[in-house]
């Protein structure tokens, strides 16, 4: 598999984002197999996000879809427990159920949190300013905190039902 040093370079590197040629080429340097269709179909199947357009700097230049950097590190896993013969439906009924909402909702409070900085960096009175910077700072926590947690949640609820399919499987065979 892809090591765990160069999955955290990789996401501090590309934080923006990543294209798909990158992910591709990724595990190709690693020997992993791993095709644009396959990438496509994790997608459709709500196993990953899906890319987001951004402009490319410069005039007439189009626009790419970068995934979250984070997306290699579940491509991995989702390799991993396809190996242990789960299932695409497996993994969405057991693994990852809400996982691409937990990470639409920290998007979607990035974008937030973004907007409110730029809009206080526009703020005239200084008094002002200053106590919504704290408060933004404030909510910025609290979300890191419920994203957190609902992670946690989610990967406490997948673990018992990765051990009743465990207890299941055992007992059919036993």
């Amino acid at each position: 598999m892809i090591p765990e040093e160069v999955l955290a370079e990789l996401e501090a590197r590309k934080a923006e984002g990543i294209t798909s040629s990158e992910i591709l080429k990724l595990f190709e340097e690693n020997g992993l197999k791993l095709s644009e269709a396959t990438l496509r179909k994790y997608v459709q199947q709500g196993l990953l996000p899906r890319s987001v357009r951004v402009g490319k700097k410069g005039k007439h230049t189009g626009s790419q879809g970068l995934y979250p950097a984070t997306i290699v590190r579940q491509i991995v896993a989702i390799k991993q427990m396809m190996a242990e013969n789960l299932t695409i439906e497996d993994i969405k009924r057991e693994v990852w159920f809400v996982r691409g909402d937990i990470e639409e909702l920290e998007r979607k409070l990035d974008k937030i949190f973004l907007t409110l900085k730029g809009a206080l960096k526009k703020q005239r009175s200084e008094p002002t300013a200053k106590a919504v910077g704290t408060e933004i700072g404030a909510a910025e926590a609290l979300a890191k905190e419920l994203l957190g947690r609902l992670v946690q949640l989610e990967e406490r609820l997948t673990t018992q039902a990765r051990l009743a399919r465990r207890v299941d499987s055992r007992s059919a065979v036993g």
